[in-house]
């Protein structure tokens, strides 16, 4: 855009809206300015100001006509058909863009050079320091991995954080930004922070030194009473109702609110925190906290689901807050539940009680862990079950709240991959040689400081096995559904491997669910510097997650023969049938289990408090079903039955097209 020097005709027209400036040859204009809508405003430094073309029409069709009114302007730049109003003290230093609306502030301020949040260090997991995470307004969960929690690997952190820190010094201005169509309203201090596109920022308290990385496919919302320093608010997110965010990395489609405090903490993509609290957390995707009196403390966690009164603690009262926990992604805790770090809890895991025996049951993912007369007991596998854990599956990617079509991190949403049917095939071993060491006729079993009971023990074994055999099943059948022949002479070619990496242990890497040998290869190129920038880093993880599917495939062939006693290409047609009658008995299995589990929800204790002033067992029954519905009605019972079905269906239909 073309600037040009205020005539004198415009500066008169100026002085007489009640505008002073000691410098009005400082002030450059568009060709098409309009002195007109300029009000008791005083310019000081270098200005550029542009057309007020526009109306805003807010609350009820009040028409606002763009221009600045009651403010203080010092060294800014207003692009076209802004709104400005009722401005306390002043806005400084600031490049606002077109379409922004500015109402009611306090002070909108850049105080020097600033990066705007990208590179503050936040103290994750150790409060004492050691996991550092550098955060900037491009940062993905699995790069924060990397930075947290490899540490053995000095190379790849020194290299990242080099990476970091030469991003964050382009980010570096003296000038802040204020992107188009943004509005502010009803706010007190904003001082050094970059505001992207479309933001909403209403009745905030302070924000200090961040970025808010809205965009106009997903604005940002920053709500009242909000205080906010040292941070990166990422596209899509929403903080609100007086949550205190401090030294913190809020991701994309995540929310802040309602009295939730969090400081050198990271919330990555659709997290959720309201009313508790949270320090140095590493927060995955889908970190859920929303009750009062919860705590997550020094722990990493992912697909969280916390109850009210969770709590941990990381302070044994001798060296300091410098212990850690880990729970692994889709795990719950109960009301009121407690763990003693160090602790490592496994994937999909539920934990009940209070725990100070520092349990690790990490081998032994979608169990419980109970307290039982202050003792820690184990029930492994019994989440597999478990009503809750699929709702929980299914709902997940249904309640994915980014809308930016650039999104960061790569989330596998799957219960069931090569990282947790690896835990469940070793998790099987491990259960046998408990039970081995012990004893056949033993009716309690100890592990890690826990006790299992034996029913339990068996019944883990049992749930374990119907998983894996899911698992391989459906990767086989997967491979042959969409086939319009199959015999004996095609299956090499239907069952060959389809990518070159997939081999070996694979690893969750904060949502991403990847083979560790390709984790590796990319921390290499890292370390090496043949990865120049940190977008290839994303670029390089996002491509990992596309061919996810892919890479799965080899990781069944590598298994293969040890779970079905033959290698993939030397099988018949008679062990396909074997195959498919094994996974349909397993799956079908499974479903009754949650068919069973599911019922619970509707038994006479469910019902208890139902029928309130009735006085019969009939009219309890009819308030239950007008509240609860019925049995058989119920969607997800519902859902389970077509499962059932479909799944016989398929196997059927697979059995006979192998026959034929």
């Amino acid at each position: 855009m073309s600037y040009r020097k205020l005539t004198a005709t415009e500066i008169k027209v100026l002085k007489s809206h009640g505008c002073v400036s000691e410098t009005w040859g400082r002030i450059e204009v568009s060709s098409d300015f309009n002195p007109q809508h300029y009000r008791n405003v005083t310019f000081s430094g270098a200005v550029r100001l542009g057309a007020t073309n526009k109306t805003f029409c807010r609350d009820r069709n009040v028409v606002y006509q763009s221009g600045i009114y009651n403010a203080t302007i010092h060294n800014c730049v207003i692009g076209d058909d802004v709104y400005i109003a009722k401005i306390s003290n002043y806005i400084a230093n600031y490049n606002i863009a077109e379409g922004v609306f500015i109402e009611n502030v306090d002070r909108i301020n850049a105080t020097g050079e600033s990066t705007y949040g990208n590179g503050v260090e936040v103290s994750v997991l150790n409060e004492s320091g050691g996991r550092e995470v550098p955060i900037y307004d491009r940062l993905s969960a699995h790069v924060a991995y990397f930075i947290a929690m490899y540490r053995h690997k000095p190379q790849l952190i020194n290299s990242l954080r080099n990476s970091i820190t030469e991003y964050a010094k382009n980010q570096r201005s003296d000038l802040g930004e204020i992107g188009r169509n943004s509005v502010i309203l009803n706010s007190r201090v904003i001082l050094d922070v970059k505001i992207g596109e479309c933001a909403r920022i209403e009745g905030a308290a302070k924000l200090a030194n961040g970025t808010i990385a809205s965009t106009s496919a997903a604005p940002v919302k920053i709500g009242v009473n909000v205080v906010a320093t040292d941070f990166i608010i990422m596209s899509g997110a929403d903080v609100d109702e007086g949550a205190v965010v401090v030294r913190s990395f809020v991701g994309q489609g995540s929310r802040i609110a309602r009295l939730f405090s969090a400081h050198d903490s990271l919330f990555f993509a659709n997290c959720t925190c309201e009313n508790g609290e949270a320090s140095s957390v590493f927060g995955g995707p889908y970190t859920v906290s929303t009750h009062k009196s919860s705590l997550l403390i020094a722990g990493m966690f992912s697909f969280l689901n916390a109850g009210s009164g969770s709590n941990q603690s990381n302070h044994m009262y001798k060296l300091g807050p410098i212990h850690q926990g880990i729970v692994e992604r889709g795990s719950k805790t109960t009301s009121d539940s407690y763990l003693l770090w160090p602790a490592h809890i496994g994937a999909f895991s539920l934990v009940m009680g209070r725990h100070v025996e520092h349990p690790d049951t990490s081998r032994l993912p979608f169990s419980y862990l109970i307290e039982k007369s202050g003792q820690s007991y184990l029930v492994p596998g019994v989440n597999l079950k478990s009503v809750g854990t699929i709702r929980d599956s299914k709902k997940w990617p249904r309640r994915d709240r980014r809308t930016d079509h650039d999104r960061l991190d790569q989330i596998n949403f799957n219960l069931l991959s090569p990282y947790t049917v690896a835990k469940m095939i070793d998790g099987v071993k491990l259960l046998r040689n408990i039970k081995e060491t012990s004893g056949e006729t033993a009716t309690t079993y100890s592990y890690q400081g826990m006790t299992i009971d034996a029913r339990a023990l068996d019944k883990g074994i049992q749930y374990y096995q119907y998983a894996i055999d899911k698992f391989m099943g459906n990767s086989v059948i997967s491979r042959l559904k969409d086939a319009a022949e199959i015999d004996a002479t095609k299956l090499p070619y239907l069952l060959s491997p389809i990518a070159s990496a997939g081999e070996g242990e694979w690893i969750d890497v904060a949502g991403l669910i990847a083979p560790k040998s390709e984790i590796i290869k990319l921390c290499d190129d890292i370390e090496t510097n043949a990865i120049e920038n940190i977008e290839t880093i994303n670029s390089r993880l996002r491509e990992m997650h596309l061919h996810y599917y892919n890479m799965e495939w080899n990781w069944v062939l590598e298994n293969f023969k040890s779970w079905w006693g033959k290698e993939c290409d030397e099988l018949t047609t008679d062990d396909l049938i074997e195959i498919v009658t094994r996974w349909q008995k397993s799956v079908v299995a499974l479903d009754k289990l949650l068919y069973e589990d599911a019922r619970k929800e509707f038994s006479m204790t469910s019902k208890v408090g139902f029928g309130l002033d009735a006085d019969s067992t009939k009219c309890k029954d009819v308030d239950f079903e007008q509240v609860r519905g019925e049995f058989e009605s119920d969607p997800f019972v519902t859902m389970v039955i077509n499962h059932i079905n479909d799944k016989t269906f398929l196997g059927n239909d697979l059995i006979s097209r192998i026959k034929r």
